[in-house]
């Protein structure tokens, strides 16, 4: 993989975003951490993204209200971005919610890092 894809990862742990760098970076991806939606939001209209991993629950701007606002972006490249939920779940969402939430995929916390890495391989191809 030559030109390694970029990855923004919507979360407020700061255990979580340097976990997730370190498997993720392993795998020449590169990332970019974001402490709540806005953050997200902001870093999205200056910088080109191709997969994001949104946790659900972060100050702010939760990651659900994130992902709504950027499916409806006017941007067609940004609004259709693949993003994954992060999160504990505790609403107990089926795939099918999450997607109505317009998430692509959702990994469970606490976080299984083959998992993460099966996933977002999946998706960036």
């Amino acid at each position: 993989m030559s030109n390694s894809k970029k990855i923004l990862v919507g979360e407020d742990s700061s255990v979580i975003i340097n976990l997730t760098k370190s498997i993720l970076s392993f795998e020449n991806y590169q990332l970019k951490a974001a402490k709540n939606g806005k953050q997200v939001l902001d870093m999205l209209e200056k910088e080109e993204f191709d997969l994001i991993l949104m946790d659900l629950n972060m100050p702010v701007l939760d990651g659900a209200s994130c992902t709504k606002m950027i499916r409806e972006m006017t941007d067609p490249i940004k609004s259709k971005l693949p993003i994954i939920a992060i999160s504990g779940n505790m609403n107990n969402y089926t795939m099918d919610e999450f997607r109505k939430l317009g998430f692509d995929d959702f990994i469970q916390k606490p976080l299984n890092y083959d998992k993460l890495l099966a996933t977002v391989k999946k998706i960036l191809g």
